[in-house]
């Protein structure tokens, strides 16, 4: 009699009641091994991957796409069958036997070699080696640059361009619909519900970069030997953020009903990039750290966002975020506010921009900052004070080694 165990769905976290199967990584009557990923689960916080509980035969209860509520019963796994063997590796003496016969199917044999050296799901490298499919001619859209069966079916669908068609990007005035995950269904909402809930507004500043990039140019080397974290633009402004937030409490809290919630902590949300979208990681106690800490936590953060490894824990609980729309090439924005967050500074390119200095035109590297606010909360007195508190620390670095008060004042006792 089969030994049948039955994979119920696990709860992502808190007050996460229901997922969607983002992408089946194995197909039904496939032999799997314990802890292989089975499946990519998107919550509305995050991507997770699924691993078989025990090793047997597979059978799926749920498809690509569906809605499946925490504690559903998602698959079957017939535990009397057991997973083969991985085959050792031939002897030289068996290789030349068998290079005839290899010479034979020389074709199915170039095209499982090309399949298995990508980064692929089982699905995606069956495909590709039915159809002789390279790796390097297609553009993965999961975690971590990961080719997945959609892709596949998009460069099939497209076709094989020829030189002439590569002319233009030929539009073939066809239009298809795609399911919006549950991450970007949430993500929609939240943003529709800041602009409708807020009264959000933007204050604008310029930062002379020179200070710090002249700072980063001395020490970078330096830096990076003693540390093993390179010196970026984010650290400083992550420090200058949390002195003026000691400075301007009121942009590090939020309202909850009748009441206003005050943080004695900066818990700093840095915005970056990932295969699935915008993540917004927090920095715990990011007033704590110094400069070489807050460069490790972010790296650290953002390669775990590239490889869809973030947790539920690592994106919640914020009091403050910073956005960087720069490393795009964006020169202005207005950020929205991550709520229940009361306001977020957005960063941009640094651009070489002629200033007046001392009645003389000079040619400096500019940056310029948004801070959007919920007005609610926040006045307009408190919003400028704060952005501009950060600029003064950004052009004069030595700042934030005194509360953002100027070194001279410290001495004097001022």
């Amino acid at each position: 009699m089969a030994d049948i165990v039955e994979m119920k769905m696990p709860s992502p976290g808190e007050s996460i009641t229901e997922v969607e199967v983002a992408q089946l990584l194995v197909e039904n009557g496939d032999v799997v091994d314990l802890d292989q990923p089975i499946a990519e689960i998107d919550s509305d916080k995050a991507t997770l991957e699924l691993n078989a509980e025990v090793a047997g035969k597979i059978e799926f209860l749920v498809g690509e796409g569906d809605t499946v509520n925490v504690g559903q019963v998602v698959c079957k796994i017939d535990t009397s069958v057991k997973p083969e063997k991985k085959a050792e590796t031939a002897s030289p003496k068996k290789e030349e036997a068998a290079a005839p016969k290899a010479e034979k199917t020389a074709p199915a044999v170039e095209q499982a070699t090309v399949a298995e050296d990508v980064k692929a799901s089982p699905v995606a490298k069956a495909m590709m080696q039915d159809n002789g499919i390279s790796g390097g001619n297609v553009a993965g859209s999961g975690n971590g640059g990961k080719i997945l069966k959609r892709d596949i079916e998009a460069y099939l669908a497209g076709g094989f361009p020829t030189a002439s068609e590569m002319i233009g990007w030929g539009g073939s005035r066809t239009e298809s619909r795609e399911k919006m995950s549950s991450l970007r269904r949430k993500i929609a909402a939240r943003l529709v519900g800041v602009k409708n809930e807020t009264a959000m507004l933007t204050t604008f500043n310029e930062v002379d970069m020179s200070a710090i990039m002249d700072l980063r140019k001395k020490h970078k080397e330096a830096f990076k030997e003693k540390y093993g974290v390179g010196l970026g633009f984010m650290s400083f402004f992550t420090k200058a953020v949390t002195e003026s937030l000691n400075a301007f409490p009121a942009v590090n809290s939020y309202i909850d009903g009748q009441e206003v919630i005050f943080h004695d902590y900066a818990d700093v949300g840095i915005a970056v990039s990932s295969p699935k979208g915008l993540m917004v990681p927090v920095l715990r106690n990011a007033e704590r750290m110094s400069l070489n800490e807050i460069e490790a936590g972010i790296k650290d953060l953002a390669i775990k966002a590239r490889n869809g490894k973030l947790t539920i824990d690592e994106m919640t609980g914020g009091t403050f975020t910073i956005t960087n729309g720069g490393v795009f090439g964006s020169m202005l924005s207005t950020p929205i506010i991550n709520p229940p967050q009361s306001a977020i500074l957005g960063m941009h390119n640094i651009v070489q921009r002629p200033v007046a200095i001392d009645g003389q035109v000079v040619i400096r590297p500019i940056m310029y900052v948004a801070l959007s606010y919920d007005h609610r909360i926040i006045d307009g007195k408190e919003s400028v004070s704060f952005l501009y508190k950060v600029k003064e620390m950004l052009e004069n670095p030595a700042r934030m080694l005194f509360g953002g008060k100027d070194p001279q004042e410290v001495l004097l006792g001022l």
